[in-house]
């Protein structure tokens, strides 16, 4: 049985000609395309092998109109970077940004198990259940906004939960970097925790 995988743990690639389902079965330096896993409107998310490594990695295909526009590919791979000095368990995490045959991509780790959006009743989870959650999603928020960095597009899709219970926030895509993004600084947002928490526990619906 295959085991499942958010299609937004993801190693981000940028690629110039071949339509999305063509990548299948292809090679990108040491990293084979197995299959299309999924979809969304920061593009196409593929599993892939590491044939360095012998480990399995997601690759996300941006769209094509920010692979071709040089204004746009800088600004994702200098945030790409800022990501990748993040280091904490419950962050997805960025092990590389690379380039081959021409091609600029991000790898990252693959995330198994089942998002909070799957997860989640339309009732909200039980109040025991929520803190499980909550406070290690808390916890990545504050990291990353000590580093200048803010999750745009925080949702349940985007928040994995893995077989052990682990939980990973995915898909920095839509990531701003405030001017504190360097030098690291600025605190969590107690606002965005706060309406996290009201969805979880379906006070916010």
């Amino acid at each position: 049985m295959q085991p499942k995988i958010s299609p937004d743990c993801v190693n981000m690639v940028t690629l110039e000609a071949p339509t999305m389902r063509d990548l299948e079965g292809r090679t990108l330096g040491h990293y084979r395309i197995v299959e299309q896993i999924g979809a969304g409107g920061m593009g196409v998310v593929y599993r892939a092998r590491d044939g360095r490594l012998d480990r399995d990695v997601a690759v996300k295909v941006l769209p094509e109109e920010v692979a071709k526009k040089p204004d746009r590919l800088a600004r994702f791979e200098q945030e790409a970077k800022v990501l990748a000095g993040l280091n904490h368990p419950n962050i997805v995490t960025i092990f590389s940004v690379e380039e081959a045959e021409g091609t600029n991509f991000i790898v990252m780790e693959l995330v198994e198990g089942d998002s909070l959006a799957q997860v989640l009743p339309p009732s909200g989870l039980p109040l025991a259940k929520v803190f499980d959650i909550a406070i290690p999603l808390a916890d990545a928020l504050a990291t990353a906004h000590e580093r200048g960095i803010v999750h745009r597009d925080l949702k349940p899709a985007n928040v994995m939960v893995t077989p052990e219970g682990r939980v990973k926030v995915l898909d920095f895509g839509l990531v701003k970097l405030t001017e504190k993004a360097a030098a690291g600084g600025a605190g969590a947002d107690p606002d965005q925790v706060a309406s996290r928490v009201a969805t979880l526990t379906g006070e916010g619906t």
